[in-house]
């Protein structure tokens, strides 16, 4: 053979994969189709976050003067924003490069295909493995009616462009983690946003509670939101793109336009051109490779890993995945095994959950008490200016384990980790509020929020 292994996919898992082989004494490559690093680093979740840094400044700086720093008209300089934002990307997949090549790494370019369960072609050339980890991500959903020209109809990846000037108007189709980013960066940097969802409810798999107070700021910031609502079809004329919107219950039909309309409805397994099936590797319906526990697909020397693996499609899920694989294949003793894997709004503020929520628990059958401690009873969340939100924990009644977090506030994927320890490690809301936290910190809100569990918390009044 000529590799212990070969990852197919260099996005997040694909390199945590490579590398860990690496580590491990594999003898190991890794193909790649576009742009080391993958949708993650190059389209996905690290430019998303600069352009929501970017516009996280510019709203401060309108509400600057309260506390007496007085700014002139700020003013936004369109190509220095992408320029700046490509050059983290650039930094970022250069640093990854550079640890594929550390750790001895090749580094194969193009679309790989299987030959046979043993053997992949690359760019013209056949390359053979004893192990094989699929790592080929996903990429945007289509939506019939709506066709993506990456110019004033855009997926994920087209939205990240700022054009010059800033749409005016703009609708995001979908109310998932993604049309909630992008609507928070076009709002702050000026546009009128409207975020369409078809379902009931926004922000899937997050704690009810915790959605309606995120929705609730987000609407206080200007986005306007609309549920049970569909876009049937978008037409490009001179004067903006034409959406028909049908309200979901009544079936009553309208049409708006917007200068900019984002396709945000989720996204889908990318397995095109991998001729899965040659080397025997199932692919369900949907384009899902599913892997057990040990990343194994149903040939058991092949793994499948993040996205195309299975839900949720989060960076930080594949890039556990790749290194379990990568440990398996050294044979080492690991399976994927996480008790929770925590999810994230990137918008300010925050949406963080790890665990259950309160009525996944109910539901589980769980004897259940919660604290919550706003955010408007933190010290330090109102020298942010930031005091909306809460942190809310779950807890089992008969054994104080904490089940779940779910926080809505400023910096709550940085409080996150604390949760998701104290899930993983079988921790009490008992341990958490015996741990001395800093002062003044958001993460007292932890503490504080442990505290109200047992209706001891001591800066709001326990009921």
């Amino acid at each position: 053979m000529d590799f212990d292994v070969i990852v197919i996919g260099a996005g997040p898992g694909g390199y945590h994969a490579a590398i860990r082989a690496g580590q491990l004494g594999l003898k190991t490559a890794i193909v790649e189709r576009e742009k080391v690093g993958g949708v993650c680093l190059n389209v996905g979740c690290i430019p998303t976050k600069a352009m929501l840094h970017a516009a996280e400044v510019m709203m401060e700086s309108k509400h600057a003067s309260e506390f007496g720093l007085n700014f002139a008209d700020t003013t936004l300089d369109i190509a220095k924003l992408n320029g700046w934002k490509d050059g983290i990307v650039n930094r970022l997949t250069g640093g990854v490069s550079g640890l594929l090549k550390a750790n001895k790494v090749t580094v194969l370019s193009g679309q790989a295909s299987f030959v046979d369960e043993h053997t992949v072609e690359v760019g013209g050339q056949k390359h053979t493995a004893s192990h094989f980890i699929i790592a080929t991500g996903s990429e945007p959903a289509r939506l019939p009616g709506v066709d993506v020209d990456q110019e004033v109809i855009v997926d994920s990846t087209g939205a990240l462009v700022m054009p010059d000037p800033v749409p005016a108007r703009m609708l995001c189709i979908g109310g998932g983690v993604i049309g909630f980013e992008f609507a928070q960066v076009y709002n702050n940097l000026g546009s009128e946003v409207k975020i369409i969802e078809f379902m009931p409810g926004v922000i899937p798999g997050a704690d009810a509670e915790a959605v309606a107070e995120f929705t609730k700021i987000m609407k206080k910031q200007g986005i306007t939101i609309e549920t049970q609502t569909k876009a049937n079809r978008a037409e490009r004329k001179a004067d903006g793109v034409h959406v028909e919107i049908e309200d979901v219950k009544s079936g009553e039909k309208r049409t708006e336009v917007f200068d900019r309309v984002l396709v945000a409805i989720g996204r889908r397994p990318r397995t095109d051109g991998l001729n899965a099936d040659k080397a025997g590797v199932t692919v369900t319906d949907r384009g899902f490779i599913p892997a057990d526990k040990q990343q194994r697909t149903n040939v058991p020397h092949i793994f499948s890993i993040g996205d195309v693996a299975g839900n949720p499609m989060l960076a930080h899920k594949a890039m556990k995945e790749g290194l379990v694989a990568a440990e398996v294949i050294a044979g080492k003793p690991a399976e994927q095994d996480a008790v929770a894997i925590p999810g994230v709004v990137y918008t300010n503020p925050e949406l963080a959950w790890v665990g259950l929520t309160e009525a996944e628990a109910l539901e589980k059958g769980y004897k259940i008490k919660k604290g919550v401690f706003p955010m408007a009873a933190s010290g330090r969340a109102m020298t942010l200016q930031q005091t909306g939100g809460f942190i809310k924990m779950v807890v089992e009644e008969d054994t104080d384990l904490v089940l779940g977090v779910h926080i809505v506030g400023p910096r709550a994927s940085d409080l996150l980790g604390e949760a998701g320890l104290a899930l993983e490690m079988a921790a009490t809301a008992s341990d958490i509020a015996l741990t001395i936290h800093a002062h003044p910190t958001l993460g007292e809100g932890i503490l504080e929020a442990a505290e109200a569990v047992h209706k001891q918390a001591i800066h709001i009044v326990n009921r």
